[in-house]
């Protein structure tokens, strides 16, 4: 891998894992576990108490692991799943620009997510030399 495609991947991987992080702590401190709970409960997603109470946790678990670069693949997935759920439970129906409530930034989210799960982490992550070790064996 370039030296160059490298540093990209640590770009994308810490500014989305950052935005992710973000969003936990506001979930945490602003809106309080009954408020996310109440959310997910109010776009139908299953089990409520328990998701919203794990998801701030999350958030900020996948935000340290993609700035790191630790379980990049999983962290990926487990954004653009949470994404997608943002994406069809709360802005699909606002349109498209966040600005208006949209899905804007949840999609950037997403698609962001899944490259880095497609692509990995790069040889600038504390998974690089996991991946060298083993591939050694």
């Amino acid at each position: 891998m370039t030296k160059n495609l490298s540093v990209a991947l640590l770009l994308v991987r810490a500014v989305l894992g950052v935005v992710m992080f973000a969003h936990g702590m506001q979930k945490l401190t602003e809106i309080g576990i009954p408020g996310v709970q109440g959310m997910l409960a109010g776009i139908g997603v299953p089990a409520p108490e328990l998701l919203g109470t794990a998801m701030p946790y999350v958030e900020i678990a996948v935000g340290v692991m993609l700035v790191v670069g630790l379980g990049t693949r999983i962290a990926g997935i487990i954004t653009a799943a949470m994404m997608a759920v943002a994406t069809f439970g709360v802005h699909l129906g606002a349109g498209f620009f966040a600005a208006n409530g949209g899905y804007e930034l949840t999609l950037v989210l997403a698609v962001v997510a899944l490259a880095l799960a497609f692509s990995g982490p790069g040889s600038l992550a504390l998974d690089a030399p996991i991946r060298r070790r083993s591939a050694k064996d």
